[in-house]
Parts: C-alpha cells; sequence; structure tokens
C-alpha cells in the first residue's frame, strides 16, 4: 500500500519542523511550503491525501482566502483540510473557528500549539 502524502502549508519553521517529523515516524509522505502560493505549486502537481494549513503567513487571513480557492478548483477542491491556527490567541478573540461549507470549507480547526496526540487523532479521523 503507498504511504499516505500530507501536504504542510505553514510559515512557522519550528511548527513545520516538529510536525514533520511526528508524520514521518508515522509512516506519512510529507511535503512543506512556507506559504498557499508555493503550496499550490506543489499540489497542483502532486495531490495529497490532506493538507495541514495555516492561518497567518504573508497576510493574515491568507489560510482563509486558500481554503476557499481549492475548494472552487474541480481537481484540488476534493483535498481534505485541516486549518492549524495561533489567530484566537494572536488576535485575542473571544470565539473560536468551525468548518462551514461555504465560509471555512475544512475538515477541522486546530488552535496551535497542537498537541502531537491530538494532530494524528484529527489526522486519523480523515485518512484511513
Amino acid at each position: 500500500m503507498a504511504k499516505k502524502f500530507i501536504m504542510i502549508i505553514d510559515d512557522d519553521p519550528d511548527f513545520v519542523d516538529a510536525t514533520k517529523n511526528l508524520l514521518e515516524s508515522k509512516g506519512f509522505t510529507v511535503n512543506t511550503a512556507p506559504s498557499s502560493e508555493d503550496g499550490l505549486k506543489i499540489i497542483s502537481k502532486n495531490v495529497p491525501d490532506l493538507l495541514l494549513l495555516d492561518v497567518m503567513m504573508t497576510k493574515r487571513d491568507e489560510g482563509f482566502e486558500f481554503s476557499r480557492k481549492l475548494s472552487k478548483d474541480e481537481k484540488l477542491s476534493k483535498i481534505p483540510i485541516i486549518m492549524i491556527t495561533g489567530i484566537r490567541k494572536e488576535m485575542n478573540l473571544p470565539f473560536g473557528f468551525e468548518a462551514d461549507k461555504e465560509w471555512l470549507p475544512v475538515k477541522a480547526v486546530l488552535e496551535k500549539p497542537v498537541k502531537p496526540e491530538q494532530l494524528l487523532s484529527e489526522i486519523g479521523k480523515i485518512i484511513k
């Protein structure tokens, strides 16, 4: 059976390195990109089984915009997305975010810092 491919799009090198190491230790193939623009180049050629996506990168809402862009693309709309963000803490928001078909077309939203077991649990719900 082929290894499952997970793409991480996040501009935090510490988070990316730790998450990549964790996922590779569990047998996943992992690729990374620091921006949605760079990530799009990769996933357009090699569609992942799952995308881990940050919200705030070059722009504060880059992840939100990117998830909506993917949802409108025939080929890429089938990629399940787990959004991982620290935006609530960073912007001192009194509320969280939940997946929404139109506004936030993702499978799950996790708050940074994400516990490894929580991340693996969410991934396990999506990737069989």
